[in-house]
């Protein structure tokens, strides 16, 4: 465990070092005593500790301001916190939590089952070949969505990549300036089609292809890519920046086409 809260004392100073930082350099022993749970007798006692080591100035009566050693110290302590409540969450709780899969196969609550992504959707299969495995929390027929617990490992899975082709506007031309070939070229064999902008939509239906999504186009091919799925996103000159900006934030690999 982290030093900050290996015992009582030492987590106690940390909040009094913590709530004379707040309300220096005036400081109330007895409201800090009563936000950290203590007598004000202990919040002096902890304090001149404080000061005898170094990490706090006592400036008169009731004045107390935190020296640069107690901020440093306040730091690492602050951190060593940081990190074990990084620990629960990630390592600990997300283990605890349960999720939704769909079942590969017939499954019985308490099974240790495979993980895999398959059409941007998690399922199940019986047993643990892994590389990542869970628990099931509830029985399931294949093909119906069962409960997975204690998750381990790392889904095997390549990430996906996105294709942008740009539509000129409406006042550019719009969909009629677009060669409905190329772009049902440009969709051809992609797990999802996205439009940005109504000249997109357009253009895609000209092409003999209904678009999948057509709000919020970048964040859906984002979440869509980071799944395993080839995602084609139509969109307007206007429209390109909003969708790269997005991918780009999500680190998700894509490339820009013209439509002509």
């Amino acid at each position: 465990m982290v030093d900050v809260l290996d015992d009582k004392r030492t987590a106690t100073r940390f909040r009094i070092l913590v709530e004379i930082a707040k309300r220096q350099p005036a400081v109330s022993q007895g409201e800090i005593a009563e936000e950290v749970g203590v007598t004000s007798q202990a919040v002096s006692e902890y304090a001149r500790a404080l000061v005898d080591d170094g990490l706090v100035e006592k400036e008169g009566r009731s004045r107390y301001r935190v020296t640069n050693e107690g901020v440093d110290w306040l730091f690492g302590a602050a951190e060593d916190v940081s990190r074990f409540a990084e620990h629960v969450t990630e390592d600990v709780l997300e283990a605890m939590s349960e999720d939704a899969a769909i079942a590969a196969d017939g499954i019985e609550e308490g099974e240790t089952v495979t993980l895999s992504i398959e059409d941007g959707l998690l399922h199940a299969t019986s047993g643990d070949a892994g590389p990542a495995t869970g628990t099931a929390t509830t029985d399931a027929a294949a093909g119906t969505d069962v409960g997975v617990t204690g998750f381990e490992g790392v889904i095997d899975l390549e990430a996906g990549s996105v294709t942008v082709v740009q539509i000129p506007s409406v006042r550019s031309g719009g969909s009629r300036a677009a060669d409905p070939e190329a772009v049902a070229d440009a969709c051809e064999g992609a797990d999802l089609v996205a439009a940005a902008g109504i000249e997109a939509v357009v253009a895609l239906r000209e092409a003999g292809v209904e678009p999948a999504v057509t709000v919020a186009a970048g964040e859906v091919a984002a979440a869509a890519a980071e799944r395993g799925l080839s995602v084609v996103v139509l969109a307007t000159t206007d429209a390109v920046g909003r969708v790269t900006d997005v991918l780009r934030d999500g680190e998700v690999a894509y490339e820009v086409r013209e439509s002509q």
